[in-house]
């Protein structure tokens, strides 16, 4: 049994859609009324958006349901599904904790629920039949006021059983007009000793070169190789690793076929930059990560050892692991092809 680490994925679009269309029936009159028939929901919920900020509308409609009550309901049906199906050793999973608040709350209220919600998603990750390693990243916003996300950083810092590192995420056109602020909210994390990822470089208008230097690794960032081939060996030199997620650019909209990212992992293997395959939100696509390897082999993007190239990376770029590193029986396992132990 070939086993992956999965370094990009959002709780929020984690959910597969049968499981959220379930949950509506037995619990949310509303959404049960607006989605009587399952085929009705999930052609809504997969289907591809014209834009990044469309796309990313939808993940307010489980953000609504993913409240300190149910996340024990949501998260153990994702950690099952990732162990049993999609063969995960690893698994960090990102959210805004902000977000699965009360909403009628004051924000100074809505600060002092986050460490609640941390917590619960670390407690409910813990699975002794799903022995994933498992960890948080926790997501600062670009629609978020300072404050927030300053508190997220903090929060992040609290929290070092469950919490690996900060992202930053919502629309990246957001970014232009708060780059300063972003920039030492980065600089705060690193001080206090937080390992960085961000949404970056992901659409033709999220290229920031000024956030590049504070990350560890690079959320999506296919449009460096892309647009921008002339900041790879910079990108090599840090050793920083690209969060590519396949399917999300088709559903999203920014490119319009699988192909186009063959230069992209072309140029980034040219240059020695490592790319870990994720799939960011595999309910939302209800596309699992044994797929998005499947479906890259199978268009010929790229080859098995490629493959193995970003499994290995993937595993060697964890946030998480308690020493650092990875221990040298999975990846062993890994490259050969044999069972390991997640534990």
């Amino acid at each position: 049994m070939a086993l992956h680490a999965e370094l990009h994925r959002h709780l929020g679009g984690s959910v597969v859609p049968r499981i959220l269309w379930r949950y509506f029936q037995r619990h949310h009159a509303h959404l049960a009324e607006q989605f009587p028939e399952y085929p009705t929901f999930e052609e809504f919920y997969t289907k591809p958006r014209k834009t990044l900020d469309e796309y990313l509308e939808l993940h307010t409609l489980v953000e609504s349901v993913q409240t300190a009550e149910t996340l024990p309901y949501f998260i153990y049906r994702l950690i099952r599904g990732a162990y049993i199906f999609e063969h995960l050793a690893y698994l960090e999973l990102r959210y805004t904790p902000y977000l699965r608040t009360p909403e009628h709350l004051s924000q100074s209220e809505r600060i002092d629920q986050m460490a609640k919600i941390v917590d619960i998603v670390g407690k409910a990750s813990q699975l002794s039949d799903c022995p994933i390693v498992t960890s948080q990243i926790l997501c600062m916003h670009s629609r978020l006021p300072y404050e927030v996300n300053r508190a997220i950083v903090d929060l992040a810092a609290q929290f070092p059983q469950y919490v690996c590192g900060i992202d930053l995420a919502g629309g990246d056109a957001q970014y232009a007009e708060r780059l300063d602020e972003f920039i030492e909210l980065y600089v705060y994390a690193r001080a206090r000793g937080l390992k960085t990822t961000g949404h970056l470089y992901e659409t033709p208008s999220g290229c920031y070169p000024e956030l590049l230097p504070y990350l560890m690794r690079i959320g999506h960032g296919i449009q460096i190789p892309l647009l921008h081939p002339e900041l790879l060996p910079e990108i090599a030199s840090r050793q920083q690793c690209l969060e590519v997620c396949p399917t999300t650019y088709l559903k999203t909209g920014t490119l319009q076929d699988m192909h186009q990212l063959k230069l992209v992992f072309d140029r980034c293997f040219d240059a020695g930059v490592d790319i870990a395959i994720c799939t960011d939100n595999a309910g939302l696509h209800n596309v699992r990560l044994p797929f998005e390897f499947e479906n890259l082999l199978t268009l010929d993007i790229i080859g098995f050892d490629e493959l193995e190239a970003c499994k290995e990376a993937a595993f060697r770029h964890a946030f998480a692991w308690p020493h650092g590193k990875p221990p040298a029986s999975i990846l062993t396992g890994v490259l050969k092809h044999e069972p390991v132990s997640a534990t």
